[in-house]
């Protein structure tokens, strides 16, 4: 930080000296002034906290009924919220080594209020309760609440893609419910986020897979995310952080 001020300094000290030797006649005391304030008034440092830099690497990750509920609870106790938050710790070590700022949200979190990121996900789990020999397989569903709908659908296509490769679940488009299409962080976070929820599989028929291959589901999701924030072509193999 003393380096970039030094720095900073030492700049506004040498286009001083060229302003005060070449500076027309007709400039008065007043405007030369204000032209060597412009100069030295002071600016964020690189990386500073809230800079342009933070913004451009943040993620947000939602882990659903974290810090409200349990979300579906199983016949033995085991909660969705349990479920839902080791996936979101998982990714969210995925992506900081990647070099991301990945900020991990409670379901109702006051940080949701205008979040601003590169992208925001929400990882949810559905039922514990058998429903038919077809109840297998994830859902993603993005917001198209904000400015720029067509990039949360581009996150969601991503998501789609890395997390079926990585997982070998099928996409169960023909059970998103309108909860999801109308999940209420959409219309709480700033207008520019992408964002998307995923359900990640039934806790019924996929738990075991869930609950025992983690690993596997939390690096189909971030494969997802990075898919989106580095613009990857989709048809391209994942690469594996």
């Amino acid at each position: 930080m003393s380096r970039y001020v030094a720095w900073t300094m030492g700049l506004a000290l040498v286009l001083a000296t060229g302003f005060v030797t070449f500076a027309p006649s007709t400039w008065s005391p007043e405007v030369l002034r204000t032209s060597l304030a412009r100069l030295v008034r002071p600016t964020s440092a690189p990386g500073a906290a809230g800079a342009g830099l933070s913004l451009n690497r943040r993620i947000g990750l939602v882990a659903g009924h974290f810090g409200n509920d349990s979300g579906a609870v199983c016949a033995d106790g085991l909660t969705e919220a349990a479920v839902n938050k080791d996936i979101a710790d998982r990714v969210v070590t995925i992506l900081e080594r990647q070099g991301y700022q990945v900020d991990l949200l409670q379901e109702f979190d006051e940080k949701l209020k205008s979040y601003r990121a590169l992208a925001l996900v929400s990882v949810h789990a559905d039922s514990c309760e058998f429903i038919n020999d077809q109840a297998t397989g994830f859902k993603v569903a993005a917001s198209s609440a904000g400015t720029a709908p067509e990039d949360s659908q581009h996150l969601l296509t991503c998501l789609v893609s890395r997390y079926a490769a990585r997982t070998s679940l099928p996409f169960h488009a023909g059970s998103i419910t309108r909860d999801m299409n109308s999940y209420h962080s959409f219309s709480e976070i700033d207008e520019n986020t992408p964002a998307a929820i995923i359900e990640t599989g039934f806790l019924y028929l996929d738990r075991t897979f869930l609950t025992q291959h983690a690993d596997q589901v939390s690096l189909g999701i971030a494969e997802g995310v990075l898919c989106f924030v580095r613009n990857e072509p989709l048809q391209a193999e994942p690469v594996t952080p």
